[in-house]
């Protein structure tokens, strides 16, 4: 953004616009982290009463952790 730009948020908002971005990225690492933990233990719980084998749960809570470190690389 521009100088002017930059002045003209900050006197909308109230705050400077990087401030706002790292709240909003914050927000969505939050969520996404709270997400890999509901699909966990959800499986987990899947495997302890032999719904799914034990290479299921584990693939099931890699490909969780894949999708947030993607989306940790595209929010920073």
């Amino acid at each position: 953004m521009s100088s002017a730009q930059e002045a003209a948020f900050r006197a909308g908002s109230g705050m400077p616009a990087d401030m706002l971005l790292f709240a909003i990225a914050g927000t969505i690492a939050v969520l996404a982290t709270i997400w890999v933990s509901w699909v966990a233990i959800g499986a987990f719980r899947a495997w302890r009463v032999g719904d799914i084998e034990m290479y299921d749960l584990l693939w099931q809570v890699v490909r969780a952790a894949i999708v947030l470190l993607i989306l940790g690389y595209y929010v920073r």
